[in-house]
């Protein structure tokens, strides 16, 4: 996987479809001159739906497309014919997608497992023909709803990679050198620090088994509150099984090195310091290396961790190295890696009829879920549906609470995204 095609961040613009209006219609029969209302209802418009898809492992499609709007529900028939409600709209994400709104940061959902799917977006419910509002004193209704207007907003994409094993070390210890030596991945590799800007996937075939190693960017002090882009960077260890801790042998004191990384995995998140570590001191090939390697294999004895002496560059001790990692992963549960939890948001209940007014500006606004909804559906041009609008205004205490806020004949009431002129 190169550098330039890895995106795990996105902000993409979703819009479920509105549902279909109603419709108002009578029944024109030969034998029945004065039929009564059979105007259909509209369809529902389509969800706006995340789905993995397994064979997707970056967020590189949302760069080029931000947008998603799904189709509106069709529109209510005569002859009691409902409209065809739409088809959800599907974006394919990659494993390990969590989508947050843009707004408020709040987690939409996680989505690990295969074919996993969340509605980001809810589509409005198609409106009621005529044929709904008949009744005993109104046997001719010459009104019907608009459709629900569907949910619209941001939502911020983060992908964690899903992988066996992260290789986990300061810059320039040698992670992209190992990836490349034991998978067919061709990270860029140089000898200075931050060479590697995005994680690296890569498969390695250990004795008949496929292991998936992640190459973490090189961590630096300070990366949990976001030093080295470091805190975009540790996401990506959070659903690792195992990591390999790679040393720099180069360095004139690599456990101290040791010491900086497992504090940044703590701060960060205390979860990541408790995952199995297998501890290589890189670079054998130089002397300095070699010399370093009984204090290095002694502390981490002292840690009953698991060490190996290794180069990256030749080969040496890698394959032993390897088939450490695979024992490893067989002691451990094969399972889905954990999705994100977060504490419900408590809200108290939500009164559906419940409203408020304010001023704003020179007008008024009216805010509140079944008014801002009845409002969204009302069709201005049936006079009926208008005056069915100022009789639910009544029963809910709508007007008498702009009228003790002040409201005048004249002014401006803005109801969702309607502005009304206020009449008697």
């Amino acid at each position: 996987m190169s550098e330039s095609l890895f995106f795990d961040e996105a902000k993409i613009f979703v819009q479920a479809g509105d549902g279909g209006n109603g419709c108002v219609s009578f029944r024109r029969e030969k034998y029945v001159p004065h039929g009564g209302p059979d105007g259909g209802h509209g369809g529902k418009g389509g969800d706006v739906v995340l789905v993995v898809d397994p064979r997707l492992n970056t967020l590189l499609s949302f760069r080029k497309r931000v947008h998603f709007r799904a189709q509106h529900g069709a529109h209510g028939q005569g002859k009691n014919k409902q409209g065809k409600s739409a088809n959800d709209l599907l974006i394919r994400v990659p494993p390990g997608t969590v989508a947050r709104d843009a707004e408020t940061g709040e987690l939409i959902a996680d989505l690990v497992a295969p074919s996993a799917r969340a509605i980001v977006a809810r589509a409005g419910r198609g409106g009621r023909g005529n044929s709904a509002f008949a009744s005993s004193t109104n046997q001719a209704p010459r009104w019907a709803e608009k459709g629900e207007p569907g949910q619209a907003r941001w939502i911020k994409l983060e992908l964690k990679l899903l992988a066996d094993v992260g290789i986990i070390g300061l810059p320039n210890a040698g992670k992209s050198t190992l990836l490349a030596s034991v998978t067919a991945a061709r990270p860029k590799i140089a000898d200075y620090p931050f060479t590697t800007l995005t994680p690296n996937l890569g498969v390695a075939v250990v004795d008949g088994r496929e292991i998936v190693l992640a190459d973490i960017p090189g961590l630096i002090e300070g990366a949990h509150a976001g030093a080295g882009l470091g805190d975009k960077f540790l996401r990506h260890i959070e659903r690792t099984r195992v990591l390999v801790h790679l040393l720099d042998g180069a360095l004139d004191d690599p456990l101290a090195a040791f010491e900086t990384i497992n504090r940044e995995l703590a701060e960060y998140d205390t979860r990541l310091a408790t995952k199995p570590q297998i501890v290589a001191l890189n670079k054998l090939d130089l002397p300095h290396a070699r010399a370093q390697w009984h204090r290095v294999q002694k502390a981490m004895a002292q840690r009953a961790l698991d060490a190996f002496a290794i180069s990256a560059a030749t080969g040496e001790g890698v394959r032993e190295l390897l088939r450490a990692v695979a024992v490893k992963l067989a002691e451990m549960p094969r399972e889905l890696p954990a999705v994100e939890e977060e504490l419900p948001v408590i809200r108290p209940a939500e009164d559906e009829n419940a409203f408020a007014v304010s001023r704003e500006g020179h007008a008024f606004r009216v805010r509140g879920k079944k008014v801002e909804r009845v409002v969204a559906m009302t069709n201005f041009d049936q006079e009926e549906a208008i005056l069915r609008l100022h009789r639910v205004f009544n029963a809910m205490g709508v007007t008498t609470a702009l009228e003790k806020a002040g409201v005048r004949p004249g002014d401006m009431v803005r109801i969702g995204e309607v502005e009304l002129e206020w009449r008697e």
